[in-house]
């Protein structure tokens, strides 16, 4: 029986686009290499680092920057990260606003402090109060432990209270949900535009 839900964030409750963030680096800051730290699953380098905990928001603002064109500013960082994130569905505010009225919900995702910021902005346009729809929230930069890594599922599980078995996880990303699953965790793999309402009742 399923007690608890685990979410990952973004490709599941959120919307991405990963070209149009590519595009917005480079058109808007001049930025070229994002290719090569920005991926939609797992990031690499300075952007990796910022969501492993390892360096600061500021500090990942200063080294993009440094490598953008005159007179860019650190509010064009967040702006082209705005890109990133697209929205939601509208059919998945109901749903959470359902759930959460039935059981704990969590976040586990690999995310970092601005994306994080945004994420909530993007629930408050849809009517909804972060705090009102998760119990807690398991984030890779404030955790620094990354998914897939084992450690931040069993540190999620055991902050939680609930045992591997009774937590259902949703996850847009192969190697994570392959990684829940070996933590116990009832593991479903979501794609983009799939019904969620559908695949959760289907694995309560």
């Amino acid at each position: 029986m399923t007690k608890a839900i685990f979410f990952d964030i973004g490709g599941v409750l959120i919307d991405l686009d990963f070209e149009a963030c590519l595009r917005a680096f480079r058109e808007i800051l001049g930025f070229e290499r994002i290719d090569e730290i920005l991926n939609p699953y797992k990031q690499r380098g300075i952007f990796g680092d910022m969501e492993g905990g390892r360096i600061t928001a500021d500090e990942f603002r200063t080294a993009i920057l440094a490598e953008s064109r005159e007179g860019a500013v650190p509010e064009d960082v967040d702006r082209c990260l705005e890109h990133f994130l697209t929205g939601m569905d509208p059919k998945k505010v109901p749903l959470l606003k359902e759930l959460s009225a039935r059981l704990p919900l969590f976040t586990l995702s690999n995310n970092n402090p601005i994306a994080m910021g945004l994420s909530r902005k993007v629930f408050a346009e849809n009517g909804l109060a972060w705090e009102n729809i998760f119990t807690d929230n398991f984030i890779s930069c404030d955790m620094k432990m990354e998914k897939p890594g084992p450690e931040i599922y069993a540190e999620a599980i055991r902050r939680s209270g609930f045992a591997p078995e009774d937590i259902l996880y949703i996850d847009d990303g192969t190697a994570n949900v392959e990684a829940g699953l070996k933590a116990g965790l009832k593991t479903v793999l979501y794609v983009a535009g799939e019904d969620l309402r559908a695949l959760i009742e289907a694995n309560l």
